[in-house]
């Protein structure tokens, strides 16, 4: 049954189709004939063999007077599948049989293993021939960390997000996309951060949830309603509230050496007011107050 990720991808393609040629020419560095348009056209493969197949998309370039130049089938592909390895040659010999043109296939593959696999060499018979699949995997799809080029190339800061999250500069990936998936409309936002959120492990998910947390403590804009949404809102108070706890208890013992350092003391009615005090503000103005008080209720003032 295909999944959210799956579904997310294939739409991404449908939705914006010019990207699987772009996509040729800037990460595969393939020479694309020059054309005027590209489509969306459904394909189901069932006329010349028993049993149904049906690629996940296929896309027609045409020139400036139609004449169709190029076929691309795009597959998402999310783990291995024996099957794919006699179909896919099967999608480009009826494609290109149909439609008298050149005919590849695009596969989108997140997994570094299924990537791997996806784009081994298929050989048709005794090496006479072969298919080489073209595949969006981790080896292909740049880390992106830059929001200024996220912005710029949105649909491949999310396949980047979702291929390098969880490597070593996973947060600052996710953290740009962020900034890209504000372009978008919510919906799209939302299924794309989910298929992103989904995809990360629990150290880099704690690691978001920390940003989240800093951001709302610092007071800087939130994140957008699906990013909360799907992060655990208790989760991230519960955070808030402990750093706010550690950031008070600071004070206070920045408070209290101080107030020792200027021979100050403190009946147990002032220790307490201190102790007692959540105003980070507060706080502060105390520990300012030190500075040529002569008595606690100068700097309890």
């Amino acid at each position: 049954m295909p999944t959210l990720e799956h579904n997310a991808f294939v739409e991404m393609f449908r939705q914006t189709p010019e990207l699987a040629p772009h996509f040729l020419v800037t990460l595969f560095h393939v020479d694309v004939p020059r054309h005027a348009s590209v489509a969306v056209v459904e394909f189901s493969l069932d006329q010349l063999i028993p049993v149904e197949f049906r690629a996940d998309l296929v896309l027609e370039l045409r020139d400036a007077i139609g004449t169709l130049v190029l076929a691309i089938i795009v597959e998402v592909q999310r783990e291995e599948d024996p099957d794919k390895k006699f179909s896919w040659p099967v999608y480009v010999t009826v494609v290109r049989a149909r439609k008298r043109c050149g005919t590849v296939v695009l596969v989108v593959a997140p997994g570094a293993d299924v990537a791997a696999w996806a784009a081994e060499n298929i050989d048709v018979g005794l090496g006479f021939g072969n298919l080489k699949p073209l595949v969006l995997g981790p080896a292909v799809v740049p880390e992106i960390t830059d929001p200024a080029e996220a912005l710029q190339e949105t649909e491949l800061a999310v396949l980047s997000a979702v291929a390098h999250g969880n490597g070593p500069n996973g947060l600052a990936v996710v953290q740009a996309v962020l900034v890209a998936l504000g372009r978008l409309d919510q919906e799209h936002a939302a299924v794309y951060f989910q298929i992103i959120w989904n995809g990360l492990r629990e150290p880099m998910r704690r690691a978001l949830e920390a940003l989240v947390m800093q951001r709302q403590i610092e007071g800087e804009a939130t994140f957008p309603s699906f990013v909360q949404k799907l992060i655990d809102r208790g989760k991230l108070e519960g955070m808030r509230e402990g750093k706010l706890e550690g950031i008070r208890e600071g004070k206070r013992d920045t408070l209290l050496r101080l107030l020792a350092r200027a021979g100050i003391a403190l009946s147990d009615n002032e220790s307490a007011r201190i102790q007692a005090c959540t105003d980070i503000a507060t706080l502060d103005r105390w520990v300012d107050n030190v500075l040529g008080a002569k008595t606690a209720a100068e700097v309890l003032s």
